[in-house]
């Protein structure tokens, strides 16, 4: 076989695979940040600037390597290989013990961005007097952008699912070494150094290959330090990364990194979104949870005998699948979500509630808060009118609305964005110790509802006294401010909330 008339379509398939980890890079990044940072929306567009950026740095430096250009490309493959492959386990190991993350964090991306646009300049350098130059070009970019496409589908569907942020940098890091590793033995004739190459190369390829070995302890031990109690479970799903710990006997849920509930005072946050509503229902039968995947709103429902089915749209799988299946945390939501009466959906819930055609005696929206773009949709104007042919004549609903002491602009923003759809709502709040102060919001279709008026009651509540009226009241660092509504179009809410936690 020759090796020289063979080098090209080996160079252009590392053009597949370069452009393939290259991406995995820059999303492993991305999501990453989202993780530790908040905020995907704003996250995933600075890093895809900042890469995109690095590779036209790279692209215009790769004109001042001139010699030794196969050697340099070999180089550079087992390079990005390192850095881009134990970027994920530096950065979640360095996330507690350093001030500045965030410029560590961009200096990799910076890095891996730089290293990927050198590498399609110097290889069409060096092939640019094996092949056309036409068809070198066309060749070149069709590999690149075949790659990029496949990365970009793998990543939600199957690595962060099945491989994690950590497992997955690393094993497409291994990929790029193992391809420099070919080359390096193939084209041993054709190489200035083919000895160190080797060397280099099959050092690299250990150094990922035990790190790979051992990520889920390192893992393990970056989460441990990032949550300072027991990491007793872990996962990831396409839409977020699931840690439940342990202190004390305790068990806290977070979901990219914020705490969602903790098993100590969690009933006190769930009765309060839940019993003014319900209690407030004349003969609730129908009830619909939007989010709350956990099933402790579910669970507070079910008290009430005259509930017949429960409905909860929630889009993530994993989520409501830990909860329908894990034993201790069955037990802790009564396991709501295996009861007959329940019926689970995994879709998003603003293109779930344009096309139900049920229609509910109770609503209960328990979203995470509105820290992105993706979940502020679901606090618009827009999304509240599309509630509208869902709810029978006299429904309420209960919507979690954040913290009016912490962010009272985000807090205010959906009262007013409410009020300007369902002009009969009430603002409330409660003090729940894992979160603070906390607010809350009812509303409902028919002006004559009066959300003093209780119709029922259950027994044995932990917290909830059927007294809504006390919690109505607001001192003065809680007062209304003036806010813009959200809508799609503006999503001020987002700003808002960012504005007021990154404070915190």
């Amino acid at each position: 076989m020759d090796k020289k008339k063979n080098l090209p379509i080996f160079l252009l398939i590392s053009v597949f695979i370069i452009a393939t980890c290259g991406l995995i890079y820059e999303l492993v990044a991305g999501a990453l940040a989202s993780y530790l940072l908040g905020d995907s929306v704003k996250q995933f567009s600075f890093i895809i600037g900042t890469y995109l950026f690095a590779m036209g740095v790279g692209s215009f430096f790769a004109k001042y390597i001139v010699k030794n250009l196969l050697d340099r490309f070999i180089d550079i493959e087992l390079l990005i290989g390192i850095i881009g492959g134990t970027s994920s386990v530096i950065l979640f190991l360095l996330f507690q013990q350093v001030e500045h993350f965030q410029l560590i964090l961009y200096l990799f991306v910076f890095l891996t961005g730089c290293l990927s646009g050198m590498e399609i300049p110097l290889l069409m350098n060096i092939l640019k007097d094996r092949v056309n130059f036409r068809d070198l070009v066309s060749n070149v970019f069709t590999f690149d952008y075949i790659g990029a496409l496949i990365a970009s589908v793998l990543f939600p569907i199957l690595l962060i699912p099945k491989l994690g942020v950590m497992g997955t940098s690393l094993f497409f890091g291994i990929i790029n070494v193992t391809v420099g590793i070919f080359l390096s033995f193939y084209l041993s004739k054709q190489l200035k150094n083919p000895i160190i190459l080797k060397i280099k190369s099959l050092v690299c390829f250990i150094i990922l290959i035990s790190l790979f070995f051992y990520s889920n302890e390192l893992l393990k031990y970056s989460e441990n330090q990032l949550y300072s109690t027991n990491v007793i479970y872990k996962h990831s799903t396409p839409y977020q990364r699931i840690v439940l710990t342990e202190a004390k006997g305790e068990y806290q849920l977070f979901l990219n990194n914020n705490l969602q509930f903790n098993t100590k005072d969690e009933y006190r946050y769930h009765e309060t979104l839940v019993h003014p509503a319900m209690s407030i229902a004349k003969s609730p039968k129908k009830v619909l949870v939007l989010g709350g995947g956990d099933g402790l709103a579910v669970r507070e429902i079910l008290k009430y005998s005259s509930v017949e089915k429960v409905v909860l749209v929630d889009l993530d799988e994993g989520m409501t699948k830990l909860f329908q299946t894990n034993e201790l945390l069955r037990k802790h939501n009564a396991n709501a979500l295996n009861n007959s009466h329940v019926e689970v959906i995994n879709r998003d819930a603003f293109l779930w509630v344009k096309e139900a055609k049920d229609k509910f005696d109770v609503m209960i929206i328990d979203f995470p808060d509105p820290s992105n773009y993706s979940l502020g949709k679901l606090y618009t104007n827009n999304f509240y009118k599309s509630l509208y042919p869902l709810m029978e004549p006299q429904c309420i609903v209960a919507v979690q609305t954040t913290s009016p002491y912490f962010a009272p602009k985000s807090y205010w923003c959906i009262y007013e964005t409410i009020a300007s759809v369902f002009p009969n709502n009430l603002a409330y709040h409660t003090y729940v110790p894992s979160f603070g102060e906390w607010g809350f919001n009812l509303f409902s279709p028919d002006m004559r509802v009066n959300f003093n008026r209780v119709n029922q009651r259950v027994p044995n509540l932990k917290y909830y006294d059927y007294n809504l009226q006390k919690m109505t009241d607001f001192p003065s660092d809680m007062k209304a401010v003036d806010v813009e509504i959200n809508r799609l179009d503006n999503q001020i809410l987002v700003r808002y909330f960012d504005e007021e936690w990154s404070k915190i």
